[in-house]
């Protein structure tokens, strides 16, 4: 059997190996069965980052073949904008109403990502409301003289919420946003860089409004402790499923928020935590507190950095220890960042975890012989991320993905191979996409 005999029905199926848009693109070339189910697959996901080649250029591109094409741009479901040429929303008015009637034909687009600082403006957002299955909406809050937060109230029946560096006029429109999406909203990001404008009392007047949140995530909001994250937590029904506490006051006290939410049992579905650590916390009383948070959830993913000099191994082996006695059955992320970790602590995790499908790690270069023979016990593997200490080093360190190779041996039989190969996929992986505080 030839590969042109296999059934259509199965092209959709082997496209969603192909992940790269250019890839896309040429099986688009193949014929008329390729181009129709490779073309579905080229625009339900399109992301353009700040690194991108020529990324400026490319957004007018898009927005020139959505406003023309408006069967290509009903195929949108996820459109990413990390990267735009801000003059066009002030200047070039022929551009910006390519960007407007492209938006309005996204008549399917369900998740819209506009990050680039002064770049979103009113008319955009206007256009953004008109697309009827949007439900998720990630953007720069930094609205001054860009666009009217009012607008904000318009979008309704949201199930993800993200919004990095909120202005002060932006965050007064959260209670009454809240009030009329929240009982959709599944999931709510802040992300802001030691603003002062995230309180405790902010949270606690947003927290009747997001009872059936499952992901929780804030980022540099110094004014925040426990106090306003509890409100949050308590006032849940069903509980969070994620939780991201990065930058958060000093004064956050630990173990008192593990004690409050044992009691309550409140984080009993958690799967998923991401945490910092500073140098202002005592280290063994903060690391007891995470280690009883976490005592009762089922958690999957552990995600852990610190927002200042990197925490020495001695100082932490003890958490990882435990963390993985408690979760190592469970855990499929174990990612590490400005900590290093020892090289026996690694391979506790790759022996203990066993279903462990990503690691992100900090060691020295020199040690990069023995970490793959660590890396050796971790059967289901799928990628990696090796980064070095900063202060030491400036060169980018790898991401690796795990890939297997298969060769026939002297029997005529297929032999899987193990091996490490740069990463692939042209989508960042979570960690990366924003600068954490």
């Amino acid at each position: 059997m030839q590969f042109l005999d296999l059934p259509i029905e199965l092209l959709p199926e082997i496209l969603k190996y192909v992940v790269k848009p250019q890839h896309l693109a040429s099986a688009c070339l193949v014929n008329k069965a390729f181009r129709t189910f490779a073309t579905t697959r080229l625009y339900e996901r399109i992301f353009i980052y700040s690194w991108h080649k020529e990324g400026k250029a490319k957004v007018v591109k898009l927005f020139d073949t959505l406003s023309r094409r408006p069967y290509l741009a009903s195929l949108l479901r996820r459109l990413e904008i990390r990267d735009f040429p801000k003059a066009i929303t002030l200047l070039d008015s022929d551009v910006l109403n390519h960007v407007q009637r492209g938006l309005r034909n996204c008549t399917g687009l369900r998740a819209c990502t506009w990050t680039r600082d002064g770049s979103l403006n009113s008319e955009i957002l206007e256009a953004l409301i008109q697309c009827p299955d949007l439900r998720e909406l990630e953007l720069n809050g930094h609205n001054d003289g860009h666009y009217d937060p009012r607008l904000l109230l318009h979008f309704r029946h949201l199930s993800r919420i993200s919004i990095i560096m909120p202005s002060p006029a932006v965050v007064s429109k959260l209670e009454p946003w809240l009030s009329s999406t929240g009982n959709t909203l599944r999931s709510l990001t802040l992300i802001c860089k030691a603003s002062t404008i995230i309180t405790d009392a902010l949270l606690e007047s947003i927290a009747p409004y997001l009872v059936h949140l499952e992901h929780l995530n804030l980022t540099g909001c110094p004014k925040v402790t426990h106090r306003g994250v509890w409100a949050l937590v308590s006032s849940n029904l069903n509980g969070l499923i994620g939780l991201g506490l990065e930058g958060v006051s000093p004064k956050f006290d630990m173990q008192l928020f593990a004690k409050q939410c044992i009691d309550y049992d409140a984080l009993r579905r958690l799967r998923s935590v991401t945490l910092t650590v500073q140098q202002q916390v005592s280290m063994k009383e903060w690391i007891s507190g995470v280690i009883d948070l976490l005592s009762l959830s089922p958690l999957e993913l552990f995600q852990i950095y610190s927002t200042g000099a990197f925490f020495e191994s001695p100082m932490t082996d003890d958490m990882w220890q435990k963390l993985i006695s408690a979760h190592g059955t469970r855990l499929v992320r174990f990612s590490i960042h400005r900590m290093l970790i020892s090289l026996e602590a690694i391979r506790d995790i790759c022996i203990k975890c066993i279903n462990l499908e990503q690691l992100f790690v900090v060691v020295e270069p020199s040690s990069l012989e023995q970490l793959a023979e660590a890396l050796s016990f971790a059967h289901r593997l799928r990628t990696v991320h090796i980064n070095y200490p900063t202060e030491a080093f400036s060169d980018a360190p790898p991401v690796l993905q795990v890939e297997r190779r298969i060769t026939t041996d002297e029997h005529g039989a297929l032999q899987a191979h193990r091996t490490l190969a740069p990463y692939g996929n042209p989508e960042v992986p979570e960690q990366f996409l924003v600068v954490r505080t």
